[in-house]
């Protein structure tokens, strides 16, 4: 298994989410979910009581975040979005044009776990990222996809 293959990718940004979210989950939910069971089994019967129930339903989800964030905050590394790279990088702030439309978008790379395609980020791990990545301005690219289409890359920021 290659080194960094399930390393996740951040920027400072995301990375401080994720750090905010841990902290949360650890300090605060895990708390309540505590006193949730307590106060389910002072109920009685914990064969019947739906209250128990659901407060061990979201206490599994709750420690499954918790050792998924774990994991993340051990393997990560810090993307620089700042550019100055010729060629498209994670981090690399790139304005495609589609050839078969000649739209243009742009659109920064970042890890998967800041994806979010409607603001512009896009994973790394998408056809269309993996595709441009190590290009340079002005060379094309073609997206592998059921049905596949062409981009160039008209910069990279």
């Amino acid at each position: 298994m290659a080194e960094n293959e399930n390393k996740i990718y951040v920027t400072e940004e995301g990375l401080k989410k994720l750090q905010d979210e841990y902290e949360n989950l650890v300090h605060v939910v895990r708390e309540e979910v505590k006193a949730e069971l307590k106060e389910a089994r002072s109920l009685g019967d914990l064969s019947e009581n739906a209250d128990y129930d659901a407060a061990r339903d979201k206490q599994a989800q709750v420690e499954a975040r918790i050792a998924d964030l774990e994991g993340m905050l051990k393997n990560y590394e810090i993307i620089n979005t700042k550019g100055g790279s010729r060629q498209v990088r994670i981090g690399s702030t790139v304005k495609l044009q589609f050839q078969d439309t000649k739209e243009e978008a742009t659109y920064t790379i970042v890890g998967s776990t800041e994806a979010d395609p409607l603001n512009g980020k896009l994973s790394n791990e998408t056809p269309l990222a993996k595709a441009i990545m190590d290009k340079k301005a002005g060379q094309s690219a073609e997206v592998n996809v059921k049905k596949p289409y062409t981009v160039m890359i008209v910069s990279i920021s």
